[in-house]
């Protein structure tokens, strides 16, 4: 068996070598394609952090890839319209800075996810996976019915937002800066699991009990890997939005937190390459079977459940021969 070091190595070498070969025959859709892939790794990341280290299991992760989402839409649009976003008091001006755009999608998807973790940790069990459920609809309903920023029609962005010393408008070029994203992220899970922090989250996923009799409260531990991983989530979706230049109420949409869910199942839950497997699978597959039947997702499913009974540490687990955490 393959060790996962090494596994883990190999992954990120393929993923980087795949749009550089891309590059050299002149194939600009795959970069887009490879892009797509690592945005929806690193939301798969940002959810692989609540799912796969503190075991919550959160059907509501849409709504703060949507709210990345939308804080890139409403201030590129806002840029774009050379008008100011009201808020009361406050006179908010549009921005096509990445780095601008990325601070507020990451603080507003992190103050969501601190209200939602609130409320929605007091449950267990099916009861928190249907609560997160129910604020992600609430958050598709509210993006439907705001007809300032398109309603159910979505919002366009004209030209991509830009990022210093780079042309986002190339394909290589903004793929490498997602990429560069990923890789950090996956640097922070990395260096959180083994954390004392991460130690104790683990613990807590295990058995509450016992984590609260040695003087930790295990709810606390979990709502910030809750935040935290709202937080890598919708910096994803701010990243998704700039690559689409749209963006619309389907960010908000329970599919959505179902597919990162596949997504990670698929990579192997709690594995740092997890995600990123996944997420390459995911598009791969979406892109060669879609383009022979509209019923690609049948043959997706049927990976899901070979996954799920002959594989239960995904893809990554078959090749090292270890299984996962249990959830």
């Amino acid at each position: 068996m393959i060790a996962e070091r090494w596994l883990n190595m190999g992954v990120l070498l393929a993923f980087l070598a795949i749009p550089l070969w891309a590059l050299a025959v002149d194939e600009p859709f795959t970069i887009t394609l490879a892009t797509r892939a690592a945005i929806l790794a690193l939301a798969a990341v940002g959810l692989n952090i609540a799912l796969g280290i503190g075991g919550l299991v959160s059907l509501g992760h849409a709504a703060f890839f949507g709210l990345g989402g939308y804080a890139m839409g409403i201030l590129g649009f806002h840029a774009q319209s050379f008008t100011a976003l009201e808020l009361g008091p406050l006179t908010i001006e549009g921005t096509k800075s990445m780095p601008v755009i990325w601070a507020v999608a990451v603080v507003v998807s992190a103050l969501a996810a601190w209200v939602i973790g609130l409320l929605s940790l007091r449950t267990t069990g099916v009861y928190f996976i249907m609560i997160t459920l129910a604020f992600g609809q609430m958050f598709f309903y509210f993006a439907i019915s705001w007809g300032a920023y398109g309603g159910e029609d979505g919002l366009s962005i004209y030209v991509r937002n830009g990022f210093p010393g780079l042309n986002t408008l190339v394909p290589i070029q903004f793929f490498g800066l997602v990429f560069g994203i990923l890789c950090l992220a996956l640097a922070l899970q990395a260096r959180l699991r083994l954390s004392p922090f991460g130690l104790a989250l683990n613990a807590a996923r295990q058995s509450p009990a016992r984590v609260e009799a040695i003087g930790l409260n295990p709810m606390r531990l979990k709502l910030v890997a809750f935040v935290l991983s709202g937080a890598i989530t919708g910096l994803a979706g701010a990243l998704f939005a700039d690559l689409n230049r749209f963006v619309s109420p389907t960010m908000f949409s329970w599919q959505l937190s179902g597919e990162l869910i596949i997504l990670i199942i698929i990579g192997g839950v709690g594995r740092l390459m997890g995600p990123v497997i996944g997420a390459a699978l995911f598009v791969a597959l979406e892109h060669w079977l879609g383009g022979l039947t509209d019923f690609w997702h049948v043959w997706l499913g049927v990976v899901l459940l070979g996954i799920v009974l002959f594989a239960r540490g995904g893809v990554v687990g078959l090749l090292t021969g270890k299984a996962g955490p249990h959830v």
